[in-house]
Protein backbone atom coordinates (compact mmCIF):
# COMPACT_ATOMS: atom_id res chain seq x y z
CA UNK A 1 0.00 0.00 0.00
CA UNK A 2 1.29 3.41 -0.92
CA UNK A 3 2.13 6.70 1.40
CA UNK A 4 -0.93 7.93 -0.67
CA UNK A 5 -3.67 5.33 -0.44
CA UNK A 6 -2.61 5.26 3.01
CA UNK A 7 -3.02 9.45 3.27
CA UNK A 8 -6.70 9.28 1.99
CA UNK A 9 -7.87 5.96 3.93
CA UNK A 10 -6.92 7.41 6.83
CA UNK A 11 -8.52 10.84 5.91
CA UNK A 12 -11.79 9.03 4.88
CA UNK A 13 -11.78 7.17 8.22
CA UNK A 14 -11.31 10.38 10.06
CA UNK A 15 -13.86 12.19 8.27
CA UNK A 16 -15.93 9.36 8.88
CA UNK A 17 -15.47 9.49 12.50
CA UNK A 18 -15.96 13.46 12.76
CA UNK A 19 -12.37 12.66 14.21
CA UNK A 20 -9.21 15.62 14.03
CA UNK A 21 -6.23 14.69 12.95
CA UNK A 22 -4.33 14.15 16.38
CA UNK A 23 -1.36 11.57 17.01
CA UNK A 24 -3.81 9.57 18.91
CA UNK A 25 -6.43 9.48 16.32
CA UNK A 26 -4.17 9.25 12.87
CA UNK A 27 -2.48 6.39 15.33
CA UNK A 28 -5.39 4.41 16.03
CA UNK A 29 -6.53 4.76 12.53
CA UNK A 30 -3.31 3.69 10.91
CA UNK A 31 -3.78 0.66 13.47
CA UNK A 32 -7.36 0.11 11.82
CA UNK A 33 -5.73 -0.22 8.57
CA UNK A 34 -3.44 -2.41 9.81
CA UNK A 35 -0.59 -0.39 9.45
CA UNK A 36 2.82 -0.31 11.42
CA UNK A 37 4.36 3.46 11.82
CA UNK A 38 6.48 4.62 14.15
CA UNK A 39 6.13 7.97 15.99
CA UNK A 40 7.57 10.03 13.21
CA UNK A 41 5.65 8.70 10.43
CA UNK A 42 2.94 9.37 12.85
CA UNK A 43 3.42 13.05 13.46
CA UNK A 44 4.05 13.55 9.56
CA UNK A 45 0.63 12.29 8.84
CA UNK A 46 -0.70 14.81 11.34
CA UNK A 47 0.75 17.81 9.91
CA UNK A 48 -0.04 16.98 6.78
CA UNK A 49 -3.84 16.29 7.52
CA UNK A 50 -3.65 19.52 9.33
CA UNK A 51 -2.49 21.75 6.80
CA UNK A 52 -5.29 20.70 4.65
CA UNK A 53 -7.72 21.91 7.07
CA UNK A 54 -6.16 25.19 8.04
CA UNK A 55 -5.20 28.14 6.30
CA UNK A 56 -4.09 27.55 3.23
CA UNK A 57 -2.26 24.36 3.52
CA UNK A 58 1.11 24.10 1.43
CA UNK A 59 0.35 27.37 0.05
CA UNK A 60 0.74 29.25 3.70
CA UNK A 61 4.72 28.67 3.87
CA UNK A 62 4.47 31.17 0.36
CA UNK A 63 2.11 33.13 1.18
CA UNK A 64 3.99 34.44 3.97
CA UNK A 65 6.95 34.79 2.05
CA UNK A 66 8.12 38.75 2.09
CA UNK A 67 6.83 40.31 -0.52
CA UNK A 68 5.09 37.98 -2.38
CA UNK A 69 1.74 39.20 -4.42
CA UNK A 70 0.31 36.63 -5.70
CA UNK A 71 0.40 32.91 -5.60
CA UNK A 72 -0.72 30.73 -8.44
CA UNK A 73 -1.64 26.61 -8.71
CA UNK A 74 -2.36 25.36 -11.98
CA UNK A 75 -2.83 21.93 -11.35
CA UNK A 76 -1.28 19.69 -8.49
CA UNK A 77 1.86 20.25 -10.03
CA UNK A 78 2.71 24.07 -10.68
CA UNK A 79 2.16 26.38 -8.39
CA UNK A 80 3.74 29.81 -8.85
CA UNK A 81 4.52 32.92 -7.27
CA UNK A 82 5.64 36.85 -7.81
CA UNK A 83 7.76 38.56 -5.60
CA UNK A 84 7.39 41.68 -7.70
CA UNK A 85 9.87 39.91 -10.00
CA UNK A 86 7.81 38.14 -12.37
CA UNK A 87 6.52 34.67 -11.54
CA UNK A 88 8.93 32.19 -9.94
CA UNK A 89 8.20 28.11 -10.32
CA UNK A 90 7.89 27.11 -6.35
CA UNK A 91 8.99 23.73 -4.91
CA UNK A 92 5.81 23.23 -3.65
CA UNK A 93 3.78 20.35 -5.20
CA UNK A 94 0.38 18.91 -4.28
CA UNK A 95 -0.22 14.92 -3.84
CA UNK A 96 -3.22 14.89 -6.70
CA UNK A 97 -5.64 16.86 -8.05
CA UNK A 98 -8.11 16.26 -5.46
CA UNK A 99 -6.31 18.07 -3.01
CA UNK A 100 -5.75 20.88 -5.32
CA UNK A 101 -9.60 20.88 -5.66
CA UNK A 102 -10.54 19.99 -1.41
CA UNK A 103 -8.03 23.53 -0.88
CA UNK A 104 -10.11 25.81 -3.31
CA UNK A 105 -13.60 24.59 -1.86
CA UNK A 106 -12.28 25.04 1.87
CA UNK A 107 -11.18 28.69 1.13
CA UNK A 108 -14.05 29.21 -1.03
CA UNK A 109 -16.16 27.86 1.98
CA UNK A 110 -14.19 30.35 4.26
CA UNK A 111 -15.24 33.28 2.23
CA UNK A 112 -18.75 32.28 2.64
CA UNK A 113 -18.87 30.94 -0.97
CA UNK A 114 -19.93 28.03 -3.13
CA UNK A 115 -17.52 25.82 -5.46
CA UNK A 116 -18.77 22.39 -6.64
CA UNK A 117 -19.93 21.35 -10.16
CA UNK A 118 -22.64 23.29 -10.82
CA UNK A 119 -21.04 25.98 -9.39
CA UNK A 120 -17.35 25.57 -10.66
CA UNK A 121 -15.47 29.54 -10.19
CA UNK A 122 -15.34 31.57 -7.23
CA UNK A 123 -14.21 34.84 -7.18
CA UNK A 124 -13.98 36.33 -3.52
CA UNK A 125 -12.02 37.46 -0.77
CA UNK A 126 -11.05 35.73 2.11
CA UNK A 127 -11.17 37.17 6.26
CA UNK A 128 -7.34 38.40 5.73
CA UNK A 129 -7.62 40.02 2.71
CA UNK A 130 -6.47 37.42 0.18
CA UNK A 131 -8.00 38.08 -3.08
CA UNK A 132 -9.14 34.24 -4.18
CA UNK A 133 -9.97 33.14 -7.29
CA UNK A 134 -10.17 29.33 -8.40
CA UNK A 135 -11.90 27.64 -11.44
CA UNK A 136 -12.20 23.74 -10.70
CA UNK A 137 -11.34 20.88 -13.58
CA UNK A 138 -12.19 19.81 -16.41
CA UNK A 139 -13.11 23.33 -17.18
CA UNK A 140 -9.54 24.29 -15.79
CA UNK A 141 -6.71 22.94 -17.34
CA UNK A 142 -3.83 21.75 -16.55
CA UNK A 143 -6.21 21.00 -13.46
CA UNK A 144 -8.43 22.93 -11.06
CA UNK A 145 -6.36 26.56 -10.88
CA UNK A 146 -6.49 28.74 -7.61
CA UNK A 147 -4.91 32.48 -7.43
CA UNK A 148 -4.38 34.34 -4.69
CA UNK A 149 -3.71 38.05 -4.69
CA UNK A 150 -2.05 39.02 -1.44
CA UNK A 151 -3.06 42.32 -0.05
CA UNK A 152 -0.20 44.45 0.92
CA UNK A 153 1.29 43.87 4.00
CA UNK A 154 2.65 47.54 3.85
CA UNK A 155 2.17 51.16 2.78
CA UNK A 156 4.81 52.86 0.64
CA UNK A 157 5.27 56.66 0.22
CA UNK A 158 5.93 58.71 -2.48
CA UNK A 159 9.28 59.01 -1.24
CA UNK A 160 10.51 55.41 -0.68
CA UNK A 161 8.35 54.93 -4.47
CA UNK A 162 11.07 57.37 -5.55
CA UNK A 163 14.00 55.92 -3.81
CA UNK A 164 13.34 52.32 -4.99
CA UNK A 165 12.87 53.64 -8.83
CA UNK A 166 9.18 53.87 -9.04
CA UNK A 167 9.33 57.65 -9.59
CA UNK A 168 11.69 60.45 -10.87
CA UNK A 169 12.59 63.88 -9.36
CA UNK A 170 10.20 65.57 -11.54
CA UNK A 171 7.21 63.00 -11.04
CA UNK A 172 7.25 62.89 -7.63
CA UNK A 173 7.23 66.95 -7.64
CA UNK A 174 4.49 66.79 -10.30
CA UNK A 175 2.15 64.32 -8.55
CA UNK A 176 2.72 66.24 -5.56
CA UNK A 177 1.23 69.12 -6.79
CA UNK A 178 -1.56 67.14 -8.50
CA UNK A 179 -3.21 65.92 -5.08
CA UNK A 180 -2.45 69.50 -3.47
CA UNK A 181 -4.62 71.18 -6.43
CA UNK A 182 -7.21 68.60 -6.05
CA UNK A 183 -7.52 67.61 -9.37
CA UNK A 184 -9.46 64.27 -10.20
CA UNK A 185 -7.10 61.84 -11.73
CA UNK A 186 -7.37 57.90 -13.06
CA UNK A 187 -4.27 55.97 -12.67
CA UNK A 188 -4.26 53.60 -14.99
CA UNK A 189 -2.06 50.23 -16.19
CA UNK A 190 -2.00 46.66 -16.74
CA UNK A 191 -2.14 44.00 -13.88
CA UNK A 192 0.36 44.01 -11.32
CA UNK A 193 1.60 46.98 -12.19
CA UNK A 194 1.03 48.68 -8.87
CA UNK A 195 -1.70 51.05 -9.46
CA UNK A 196 -3.20 50.64 -6.15
CA UNK A 197 0.31 50.91 -4.22
CA UNK A 198 0.55 54.07 -6.10
CA UNK A 199 -2.64 55.15 -5.76
CA UNK A 200 -2.17 54.95 -1.91
CA UNK A 201 0.60 56.71 -1.47
CA UNK A 202 -0.65 59.42 -3.34
CA UNK A 203 -3.82 59.19 -0.78
CA UNK A 204 -1.09 59.54 2.36
CA UNK A 205 -0.50 63.10 1.02
CA UNK A 206 -3.95 64.48 1.42
CA UNK A 207 -4.44 66.84 3.41
CA UNK A 208 -5.41 65.61 7.32
CA UNK A 209 -8.06 67.52 7.27
CA UNK A 210 -10.19 65.92 4.52
CA UNK A 211 -11.95 62.76 4.82
CA UNK A 212 -11.61 60.12 2.17
CA UNK A 213 -14.38 57.91 1.62
CA UNK A 214 -13.01 54.26 -0.41
CA UNK A 215 -15.46 52.00 -2.21
CA UNK A 216 -14.06 48.98 -3.47
CA UNK A 217 -14.86 45.62 -4.84
CA UNK A 218 -12.49 43.96 -2.31
CA UNK A 219 -10.45 46.50 0.21
CA UNK A 220 -7.16 46.84 -0.95
CA UNK A 221 -5.99 50.40 -0.28
CA UNK A 222 -4.60 51.37 2.92
CA UNK A 223 -3.25 55.00 2.59
CA UNK A 224 -1.71 56.38 5.75
CA UNK A 225 -3.86 58.86 6.41
CA UNK A 226 -5.97 60.01 9.59
CA UNK A 227 -9.45 59.92 7.89
CA UNK A 228 -10.39 57.24 6.08
CA UNK A 229 -13.84 55.55 5.47
CA UNK A 230 -14.26 52.40 3.58
CA UNK A 231 -17.19 50.99 1.99
CA UNK A 232 -16.57 47.25 0.52
CA UNK A 233 -19.20 45.43 -2.22
CA UNK A 234 -20.67 41.88 -1.45
CA UNK A 235 -21.76 39.23 -3.84
CA UNK A 236 -24.64 37.13 -3.77
CA UNK A 237 -25.02 34.58 -1.19
CA UNK A 238 -25.17 31.11 -1.90
CA UNK A 239 -29.20 31.79 -2.47
CA UNK A 240 -28.31 34.03 -4.79
CA UNK A 241 -29.48 37.21 -2.04
CA UNK A 242 -27.59 40.13 -0.56
CA UNK A 243 -25.89 41.30 -3.15
CA UNK A 244 -23.84 44.82 -3.08
CA UNK A 245 -22.72 45.77 -5.97
CA UNK A 246 -19.73 49.05 -6.15
CA UNK A 247 -22.34 51.28 -8.36
CA UNK A 248 -24.81 51.45 -4.91
CA UNK A 249 -21.64 52.29 -2.77
CA UNK A 250 -20.65 54.92 -4.87
CA UNK A 251 -24.34 56.24 -4.35
CA UNK A 252 -24.06 56.12 -0.94
CA UNK A 253 -20.41 57.49 -0.46
CA UNK A 254 -22.08 60.57 -2.05
CA UNK A 255 -23.86 61.23 0.94
CA UNK A 256 -20.55 60.69 3.66
CA UNK A 257 -19.81 63.89 2.92
CA UNK A 258 -16.37 62.87 0.87
CA UNK A 259 -13.67 65.77 0.44
CA UNK A 260 -12.23 62.92 -1.67
CA UNK A 261 -14.53 60.24 -3.78
CA UNK A 262 -12.15 57.28 -4.14
CA UNK A 263 -13.20 54.35 -6.75
CA UNK A 264 -10.52 51.39 -5.78
CA UNK A 265 -10.86 50.44 -9.38
CA UNK A 266 -13.31 51.45 -12.32
CA UNK A 267 -14.71 48.07 -13.74
CA UNK A 268 -18.43 48.54 -14.21
CA UNK A 269 -21.53 50.46 -13.85
CA UNK A 270 -20.19 52.52 -11.50
CA UNK A 271 -18.76 54.69 -13.74
CA UNK A 272 -21.63 56.22 -14.75
CA UNK A 273 -22.20 57.29 -10.78
CA UNK A 274 -18.56 58.25 -10.69
CA UNK A 275 -18.16 61.02 -13.59
CA UNK A 276 -21.91 62.07 -12.33
CA UNK A 277 -20.33 62.84 -8.99
CA UNK A 278 -16.58 64.21 -10.04
CA UNK A 279 -19.06 66.54 -12.50
CA UNK A 280 -20.87 67.64 -9.60
CA UNK A 281 -18.85 69.56 -7.21
CA UNK A 282 -16.93 66.38 -5.53
CA UNK A 283 -13.28 67.64 -6.84
CA UNK A 284 -9.90 65.46 -6.21
CA UNK A 285 -11.81 62.15 -6.79
CA UNK A 286 -9.71 59.64 -8.27
CA UNK A 287 -9.62 55.69 -8.89
CA UNK A 288 -7.57 53.05 -10.42
CA UNK A 289 -8.57 52.10 -14.08
CA UNK A 290 -7.07 48.68 -16.12
CA UNK A 291 -5.68 50.33 -19.25
CA UNK A 292 -2.45 49.10 -21.69
CA UNK A 293 -2.18 52.87 -22.35
CA UNK A 294 -3.43 56.12 -22.22
CA UNK A 295 -4.56 56.58 -25.25
CA UNK A 296 -6.89 53.36 -24.41
CA UNK A 297 -8.37 55.67 -21.62
CA UNK A 298 -11.21 56.61 -23.29
CA UNK A 299 -12.26 53.63 -25.09
CA UNK A 300 -12.20 51.79 -21.79
CA UNK A 301 -14.16 54.54 -20.34
CA UNK A 302 -16.79 54.51 -23.50
CA UNK A 303 -17.16 50.54 -23.25
CA UNK A 304 -17.92 50.60 -19.70
CA UNK A 305 -20.42 53.24 -19.61
CA UNK A 306 -22.24 52.34 -23.01
CA UNK A 307 -22.53 48.95 -21.12
CA UNK A 308 -24.00 50.20 -18.20
CA UNK A 309 -26.68 52.53 -20.09
CA UNK A 310 -25.13 55.65 -21.17
CA UNK A 311 -24.76 56.97 -24.31
CA UNK A 312 -21.41 56.94 -26.20
CA UNK A 313 -21.96 61.10 -26.83
CA UNK A 314 -23.08 61.31 -23.00
CA UNK A 315 -20.01 59.18 -21.64
CA UNK A 316 -17.25 61.74 -23.25
CA UNK A 317 -19.01 64.41 -22.55
CA UNK A 318 -19.08 63.10 -19.01
CA UNK A 319 -15.59 62.09 -19.25
CA UNK A 320 -14.05 65.08 -20.68
CA UNK A 321 -15.96 67.69 -17.87
CA UNK A 322 -14.90 65.17 -14.67
CA UNK A 323 -11.60 64.07 -15.19
CA UNK A 324 -8.46 66.68 -15.40
CA UNK A 325 -5.79 63.81 -16.34
CA UNK A 326 -4.15 60.58 -16.21
CA UNK A 327 -1.17 58.77 -14.57
CA UNK A 328 -0.08 55.77 -16.37
CA UNK A 329 2.09 52.61 -15.02
CA UNK A 330 4.42 50.17 -16.54
CA UNK A 331 5.95 47.23 -15.43
CA UNK A 332 9.61 46.83 -17.11
CA UNK A 333 11.12 43.33 -18.33
CA UNK A 334 13.26 43.30 -14.75
CA UNK A 335 9.59 43.61 -12.74
CA UNK A 336 9.99 47.54 -12.17
CA UNK A 337 6.74 49.44 -11.83
CA UNK A 338 7.38 53.05 -12.81
CA UNK A 339 5.28 56.16 -13.84
CA UNK A 340 5.86 56.17 -17.45
CA UNK A 341 3.43 59.02 -18.57
CA UNK A 342 1.09 61.47 -17.57
CA UNK A 343 -1.52 62.66 -19.66
CA UNK A 344 -4.69 65.03 -19.95
CA UNK A 345 -7.99 65.09 -21.49
CA UNK A 346 -8.76 67.01 -24.58
CA UNK A 347 -12.38 67.33 -26.68
CA UNK A 348 -12.29 67.30 -30.59
CA UNK A 349 -14.65 69.22 -32.71
CA UNK A 350 -16.86 66.39 -32.70
CA UNK A 351 -17.04 66.39 -29.08
CA UNK A 352 -14.96 62.76 -28.34
CA UNK A 353 -12.33 62.79 -25.98
CA UNK A 354 -9.20 61.61 -26.91
CA UNK A 355 -5.60 61.51 -24.11
CA UNK A 356 -3.06 63.58 -24.95
CA UNK A 357 0.59 62.74 -23.52
CA UNK A 358 1.54 65.75 -21.22
CA UNK A 359 4.78 64.22 -19.50
CA UNK A 360 6.67 61.05 -20.70
CA UNK A 361 9.08 59.88 -18.06
CA UNK A 362 11.92 57.30 -18.53
CA UNK A 363 14.58 56.41 -16.77
CA UNK A 364 16.79 59.64 -16.32
CA UNK A 365 14.70 61.55 -19.11
CA UNK A 366 11.61 63.31 -19.60
CA UNK A 367 9.73 64.52 -22.68
CA UNK A 368 7.33 66.95 -22.43
CA UNK A 369 4.56 66.54 -24.84
CA UNK A 370 1.37 67.95 -26.64
CA UNK A 371 -0.53 68.48 -23.55
CA UNK A 372 2.24 69.86 -20.91
CA UNK A 373 0.68 73.48 -20.69
CA UNK A 374 -2.91 72.05 -19.90
CA UNK A 375 -0.94 70.08 -17.28
CA UNK A 376 0.61 73.20 -15.86
CA UNK A 377 -2.79 74.81 -16.23
CA UNK A 378 -4.43 72.34 -14.07
CA UNK A 379 -2.37 71.82 -11.20
CA UNK A 380 -1.12 75.27 -11.07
Amino acid sequence: MTELSILERIRRRLAAETSEATPHSVAAALRAEHQVAGSGTVLALVDQLRSETRGAGLLDPLLATPGVTDVLVNGPDEVYLDRGRGLEKSAVRFADEASVRRLAQRLAAQAGRRLDDASPWVDARLNDGTRLHAVLAPLARPGTLVSLRVPARRTFTLEQLHAAGSLTDESAAVLRRVVASRAAFVVTGGTGSGKTTLLAALLAEVDPHERLVIVEDATELRPDHPHVVGLEARPANVEGAGLVTVRDLVRQALRMRPDRLVVGEVRGAEVVDLLAALNTGHEGGCGTLHANSTTDVPARFEALGVAAGLPREAVHSQLGASLDLVIHLVRGTDGLRRVAQIAVFERSPDGLVSCVPALSLGRGRSEKGWGHDQLEAVIG
